[in-house]
């Protein structure tokens, strides 16, 4: 076994062991703040009780001890291994002293290899202490070039061992092999695997003194979204877009001798049009020109939080900065017309004695940090509409799409787990153009395109998120449909009127009706109103509106009573009947358990029940029934008129409601006679008449 793995192994046996004769494990295991590339890490939470740089240095080590190679080139990369992490420890007086002394602690290969020189055994030559110090230096660098994160300049240290003789090129070739594999398996083994052979690559080229000729601006680019293109963005398309703006693209030419650091942790998650606004920012500041290094570790450590013991991406502050830069076109960002915010403003400051590094990340307020703040603590509970509501309001964003805010890639999962309750459409879809309205996860989409391979399919939601996401899957899928993002009470903006054969609202009225403000308020059935007369202005004669959603029961006088067989279940009411804000919610308590209640309010609260904990801040804001069966096939006559022809009417009970319910509760008449649960559903299609 490797000495220094024997070092660390006896220091966690005893972490009250001296460890003067190991200051490389001294400076690791002292070091009281955690500098983590977020992006491989799990839980934040973690972080609290860990050292992840004293274990990714072990399972380097421990990578090594399995390799096979001649003494002299392990001892060479075990005292590499020890030495690249230590300017990442420290205590916090400690690293104060080193920035005095001028170490780059930002880079901290460079700081690392500017504290091995101070502690250079005197033993070794000065050749060997030159080539080690190196390594140290480059550390890591091969694997930075391959993300788009360094030019492949940062390489020439490595070029000039062999040039200078300090090491042949076969001996280089053989330490830079071996000592990117054990950085890489400590990150995992999988990755190792999956790169080795570009590692390879360009090891060829250092040794062999070439430039990559082909590491044009493209491909840097393409590099600094894999991630993103790995979740299925089109990058070709992107690129081309940006590629028409000549002062864009001479922009990013400034990028050719620039070092980024945590860049796809930080901005990943974003679209490519936002990635490339926020570097437009960057590179046309007079501090970035003189800057060799650009760092995006703030705005990285920003971007998340810890929920349940989780990294969860701050989608509160993401979808913040989309509106910011949304607002923004190139052309204003290259002539430096900001939006003028008082609460979020992209900052770039030089910190510590480096003055070739510049630190960037979106500042909020501090109001607007708290209100945030306020909005993580409050997921879960009651105060949560009210914390985003504030939100919105202060940053001036859309109400109608606050229920993406949290949790919205399970939302969209759960979206599309109900391909089998609406395949019943499929019988109803005429024409050869199909828009389905708020498509949400893409599973109406992919079911039509499965279904009806000939047919045109376009999707229209009015979240920019939804739409990328959407974009992603379609690329990764090579679906076919098409996304357009869009106002669903304005379709002819966005579609000829006559042009469209049939009109999808699945899942999605009821939503338009508890969310969008309309005519100065929500829960407005003339929200539905005008939702279908936006999709009849654009069917032809003939043409048809598919309606998918809740239903109230009819008639609505009638009463239910209701047992509750958890103990929680009368204490969920009185939180429902607190929070709803759609109507009043009226109940008379019969006993400790046991509830008397009109039949629609019985309802709508048992279906918010049914979801749980996880979803009540969602289902508490949404009136899943809004018209009784009659009073449905009325409205529709009365918005649309006599051309409006209901072709079907039919009413049901959706599936997993009786199954999820009878555990929990049991419902009887006035008679208290037990009675099933009444119809969740309707299914209404309308044809558009002579």
């Amino acid at each position: 076994m490797l000495r220094s793995l024997k070092t660390i192994q006896a220091y966690k046996l005893d972490e009250s062991m001296s460890l003067n004769e190991h200051p490389w494990l001294q400076y690791i295991v002292s070091a009281e703040e955690r500098m983590v590339n977020l992006e491989r890490v799990q839980s934040l939470q973690d972080l609290v009780n860990a050292n992840p740089v004293l274990d990714y240095v072990e399972k380097s080590l421990e990578a090594l001890d399995r390799l096979q190679m001649s003494f002299w080139i392990q001892e060479v990369v075990e005292e590499v291994l020890i030495w690249s992490e230590v300017a990442k420890g420290g205590t916090v007086r400690q690293r104060v002293l080193w920035q005095k002394q001028g170490v780059h602690l930002m880079a901290h290969n460079i700081g690392s290899s500017e504290i091995y020189e101070w502690h250079s055994s005197p033993l070794h030559s000065e050749a060997r202490r030159h080539v080690i110090c190196t390594l140290i230096q480059t550390h890591g660098l091969i694997g930075q070039y391959l993300r788009g994160e360094v030019p492949f300049a940062v390489q020439r240290p490595l070029m000039e061992l062999i040039q200078s003789g300090l090491l042949a090129a076969s001996e280089l070739k053989e330490l830079l092999l071996v000592l990117n594999q054990c950085i890489l398996e400590a990150v995992s083994r999988e990755l190792w695997v999956e790169i080795a052979q570009q590692i390879a690559e360009v090891i060829e080229l250092i040794v062999d003194k070439e430039e990559d000729s082909g590491f044009s601006l493209h491909n840097r680019l393409k590099r600094l979204r894999a991630s993103s293109i790995s979740r299925g963005e089109n990058f070709e398309q992107e690129f081309a877009k940006l590629s028409v703006q000549p002062a864009v693209i001479e922009a990013f030419q400034a990028l050719d001798s620039k070092t980024l650091w945590f860049v796809e942790a930080a901005l990943h998650e974003f679209s490519f049009e936002e990635f490339a606004k926020l570097f437009l920012i960057i590179l046309g500041s007079d501090s970035t020109q003189q800057a060799d290094h650009i760092s995006f570790e703030r705005m990285m450590n920003d971007m998340y939080y810890d929920y349940r013991g989780q990294k969860k991406i701050n989608v509160y502050k993401k979808r913040i900065i989309e509106k910011y830069l949304r607002e923004c076109s190139f052309e204003d960002i290259a002539l430096a017309r900001f939006t003028n915010s008082g609460h979020l403003s992209p900052q770039l400051k030089q910190a510590g004695p480096q003055s070739d590094t510049v630190y960037f990340h979106m500042e909020f307020s501090a109001a607007a940090d708290k209100l945030i703040q306020f909005c993580i603590e409050a997921e879960k509970s009651p105060l949560y509409e009210k914390a985003v509501l504030m939100l919105f309001d202060l940053f001036e964003l859309r109400r109608d799409a606050y229920d993406r805010f949290h949790n919205e890639e399970e939302y969209l999962s759960m979206m599309n787990q109900t391909a089998d309750y609406k395949k019943v459409i499929l019988d109803f879809i005429v024409g050869n153009r199909v828009v389905d309205i708020g498509p949400g996860g893409g599973v109406m989409l992919d079911l039509i395109e499965e279904t009806f391979p000939d047919k045109q399919v376009i999707g229209i939601d009015i979240s920019q998120n939804v739409i990328e996401a959407l974009e992603r899957k379609r690329q990764l899928e090579n679906r076919q449909w098409m996304v357009l993002q869009g106002d669903a009470l304005n379709l002819k903006e966005y579609v000829k009127p006559g042009s469209i054969d049939t009109v999808i609202f699945s899942s999605i009225l009821h939503e338009l009706f508890s969310y969008v403000e309309y005519e100065g308020k929500t829960y407005n059935h003339a929200t539905v109103a005008a939702a279908l007369r936006s999709a009849f202005d654009v069917i032809p004669i003939g043409g048809r509106i598919i309606i998918r959603d809740g239903i109230m029961s009819e008639p609505a006088e009638q009463q239910r009573i209701i047992t509750f067989m958890d103990g929680e279940g009368m204490q969920w009411l009185e939180r429902y009947a607190k929070d709803f804000a759609g109507r009043e919610i009226q109940f008379v308590r019969l006993g400790t358990d046991e509830v008397q209640m009109p039949i629609n309010d019985a309802m709508e609260f048992l279906y918010t029940y049914t979801w749980g904990e996880e979803a009540y801040v969602h289902e508490v804001q949404e009136q899943f029934g809004y018209f009784t069966p009659s009073a449905y096939e009325s409205f529709i006559h009365t918005v649309l008129g006599p051309q409006a022809g209901i072709v079907v009417s039919r009413h049901l009970l959706q599936d997993g409601y009786t199954e999820a319910l009878s555990p929990r509760i049991r419902i009887f008449n006035e008679q208290r006679e037990p009675v099933s649960l009444p119809d969740s559903t309707c299914l209404i299609v309308i044809q558009k008449q002579m």
